[in-house]
């Protein structure tokens, strides 16, 4: 994982479109995961999140705003 922060600064820097081909490649894979091991995963992935916003590191976002965006992006 030491590759993580460039991989995802060259990643955020591709256009929409590969971005979202990435992403659907990356969500593909994660279905390879067994039931239990994609219940872990999503179970680390909330406490780190929650762990980033009572740091302050992490900002809450209205669900509107992220609907939005996300209409936005996939115009």
């Amino acid at each position: 994982m030491s590759n993580l922060p460039e991989i995802l600064k060259n990643a955020l820097n591709l256009d929409v479109h590969d971005r979202a081909a990435l992403a659907e490649r990356l969500l593909a894979s994660l279905e390879e995961l067994s039931e239990d091991e994609a219940d872990r995963l999503w179970a680390e992935e909330a406490q780190r999140r929650l762990e980033e916003y009572r740091a302050g590191r992490a900002r809450a976002v209205q669900a509107d705003e992220v609907h939005a965006k996300a209409e936005q992006l996939f115009r």
